[in-house]
């Protein structure tokens, strides 16, 4: 299923490779993080590049807009198909990304990453939201973030599945959502605080659903993915 990407949440290149391996095929890319792009370096995006996966690389930079243009031009060098910033760095740090990734594409005759912004982490509530210092309803400052990031070019923002159809109602239709926050029914969400079922995020308007512990936890992580992928096929009891 190619809206169902998976979070190779794994601290070893072992593990990911042999997740990788398992799940070709069945998934529409891998999402590598800070913790195994930390321990593993850009080799193994490049070996998933090279298999032809689609790699999104979830760094969420967000630094000043020289430093985030020359983070975007390494990514686009590799070969990512999707990468990170964080909104709240404003519209020029997001402008830098998206004129370092395009301009970097053609160089190399190749296509640009596609550019999301991250709004507000799934982790985040609204009253640990206050705590931060900003002001207002949650709902209202992602699609805050969500717009500034489509005035700055970018390609789509990352939302949790519970603000999905208030940005398919303000945002352009062709503006990608990324959905993490995903749990299968019954699946315990962790430290994740806004999150929604696979079937309910895609009938909610989300272009594309991150899917981590509910795979690789599971003892057969290719049969958890396709059990996943025939969940959104089905309709959603739970949708927003």
């Amino acid at each position: 299923m190619d809206r169902l990407l998976v979070a190779l949440d794994v601290a070893s290149l072992d593990q990911a490779r042999s997740l990788a391996n398992q799940l070709r095929g069945s998934v529409g890319g891998f999402k590598i993080g800070s913790q195994l792009f930390t321990s593993v370096g850009p080799a193994f995006v490049e070996e998933l590049v090279g298999r032809g996966d689609r790699v999104f690389l979830d760094l969420k930079f967000h630094d000043i807009p020289h430093t985030v243009a020359g983070a975007i031009a390494a990514a686009t060098r590799i070969g990512v198909w999707m990468v990170t910033v964080h909104a709240a760095g404003g519209a020029d740090m997001m402008r830098a990304a998206r004129a370092a990734a395009d301009e970097e594409a053609v160089k190399r005759v190749i296509q640009p990453p596609l550019i999301v912004a991250v709004t507000v982490l799934t982790s985040i509530d609204q009253q640990t939201l206050a705590t931060t210092g900003v002001a207002g309803h949650l709902d209202e400052h992602v699609a805050r973030l969500a717009l500034l990031a489509q005035a700055s070019a970018l390609d789509g923002a990352v939302a949790s599945p519970q603000e999905i159809s208030l940005l398919r109602a303000c945002c352009d239709p062709r503006f990608a959502l990324v959905t993490p926050g995903i749990r299968s029914a019954g699946d315990d969400s962790g430290d994740q605080r806004r999150t929604a079922t696979p079937s309910g995020a895609l009938s909610a308007g989300a272009s594309y659903i991150v899917v981590g512990r509910s795979i690789i936890g599971a003892p057969d992580p290719r049969a958890a993915a396709e059990r996943i992928a025939e969940e959104c096929r089905e309709p959603a009891a739970d949708s927003r």
